[in-house]
């Protein structure tokens, strides 16, 4: 995937320090230039679930996503699930967390498997290394990009702050970026076991 244009283009920088594991839980999908599964869809959310290192198998992934979302308008439309697995790359750069046996990673340098044998690289471009509550993931032909959150909603300063910095620091062409619809009800957060990733302030009424 990607398109001749980025030949010219310098290679897209990582976050230089990411602690993995803050990484891992709920996200919500606020804007995207779309994959081709993308270009309709609301509601999008994914769930990045780290796999114990004692469980995980020899060359296996380091983490599961769960990526659900709405085909077409939020709520009324079918949802669609489509898992994939992820692995954080650039692995020397490991160290213990405190007080476990568990190797801690710190690096945006990612890569997901929509199905086998397919690898994409999955660039953490830009996150918020103090709270953890946005990040946004870039594909080095620049052909893709997503913004996401923890909640459904985000701050219009920090969302045109983080696509300012895509076009200028990170030299995207966001034309056909798009926000992705996000409208939740109570039952449409319960069936789908968001309903403590979503403030009650941001539920519809029904």
């Amino acid at each position: 995937m990607g398109n001749s244009a980025s030949n010219s283009l310098p290679a897209l920088q990582t976050v230089s320090e990411c602690v993995t594991e803050r990484m891992m839980g709920t996200w919500f999908v606020i804007a995207v230039k779309p994959t081709m599964f993308e270009t309709k869809n609301s509601n999008a959310v994914e769930r990045y679930t780290w796999i114990d290192d004692a469980k995980k198998k020899n060359g296996g992934n380091d983490f599961d996503i769960d990526f659900t979302f709405n085909v077409d308008e939020p709520i009324t439309s079918k949802i669609k699930a489509l898992p994939q697995k992820g692995w954080v790359l650039d692995n020397d750069n490991k160290q213990f967390a405190p007080g476990t046996n568990r190797l801690e990673t710190k690096t945006g340098n990612w890569q997901v498997s929509p199905a086998w044998p397919i690898k994409m690289p999955y660039l953490l471009v830009e996150v918020d290394l103090e709270h953890y509550q946005y990040c946004v993931v870039g594909y080095p032909s620049r052909a893709y990009c997503w913004i996401m959150a923890r909640t459904p909603q985000m701050e219009e300063a920090t969302y045109n702050d983080l696509v300012d910095k895509l076009q200028t620091k990170h030299n995207y062409d966001l034309v056909g970026l798009r926000k992705v619809p996000q409208k939740w009800t109570r039952v449409e957060a319960e069936k789908r076991n968001l309903i403590k990733d979503i403030p009650g302030h941001m539920l519809e009424k029904e």
